[in-house]
């Protein structure tokens, strides 16, 4: 297939990205081939601007990226938003339940358009700022302006999880969604990758090209079922690799490659 027929879209952490969060020479390498031919290739990721600055300029990425799983298209070349969706106002009551609930036991994330706030700290949220070497703003739930909320994170022990899911079904004007062992995200009521994949290709005016997803955990399914070609890595979680057209080697490996070299034979 001619990669000037293709948008791809891949999410980050363990697909693109290592366990040890770095992107392999073989996956460069063949990313600049597919742009080099024409192809469109960006990220699809649960990370909000911050956290993914980095990796946006180790990419080069010239198109926007699908951030916050979904609820917004951000172009880092202008540094703007370009679609947004924010989560329900009751997300705040809906963090005053849970944490009433599994007291000493949450970590809370809430991503503003620009900011990261951490109203509850715990063990997993704090590494996971040290990680992306981000300073949190950590004023109290009720400082946190209204407006501009664009998901939050639930950071805790899988186990813990394990409950914290069984509860939010009581809290309906979310997408709820597990994004990791230990993260577990309330995202805007209709919103996940998928969602914003096709806002971006709206933007970007290329309906008619042949799209292709690839991913690794739960939040990545619905994007993977919508493309053209749905990818999932050998690592990824069953029901990913149930949910996808093909199943390429590990993210350690050089998956997307792999991925690009299919698209070329196509």
């Amino acid at each position: 297939m001619d990669f000037g027929n293709v948008i791809f879209m891949t999410d980050l952490d363990g697909t693109l990205f290592t366990d040890d969060k770095r992107v392999i020479e073989r996956d460069m390498l063949a990313i600049e081939r597919f742009r080099a031919g024409g192809g469109l290739f960006t990220a699809a990721t649960g990370r909000g601007c911050e956290m993914t600055r980095r990796a946006a300029r180790e990419l080069s990425l010239d198109i926007p990226a699908v951030l916050f799983n979904g609820a917004a298209v951000y172009d880092f070349a202008d540094e703007r938003f370009l679609w947004q969706c924010e989560i329900s106002r009751n997300a705040r009551e809906y963090i005053r339940q849970l944490v009433q609930l599994f007291p000493d036991k949450l970590g809370i994330e809430v991503l503003h358009k620009n900011s990261v706030f951490v109203p509850f700290m715990n063990d997993i949220e704090q590494a996971h700022l040290d990680m992306e070497s981000v300073i949190p703003d950590a004023r109290s739930l009720d400082e946190i302006p209204e407006g501009g909320w664009l998901k939050f994170v639930i950071a805790a022990k899988p186990e813990v999880l394990d409950e914290v899911q069984k509860a939010v079904t009581a809290f309906p004007e979310a997408n709820w969604v597990r994004s990791s062992p230990v993260y577990f995200e309330c995202l805007p009521k209709g919103v996940d990758k998928s969602r914003g994949f096709a806002e971006l290709i709206k933007i970007l005016g290329v309906g008619e090209r042949f799209t292709v997803a690839a991913g690794d955990f739960y939040n990545d399914i619905a994007m993977i079922k919508k493309a053209n070609l749905g990818a999932a890595v050998a690592s990824a979680r069953k029901e990913v690799r149930d949910a996808a057209d093909i199943v390429v080697c590990d993210n350690n490996s050089g998956a997307i490659a792999e991925i690009i070299n299919y698209i070329e034979q196509l």
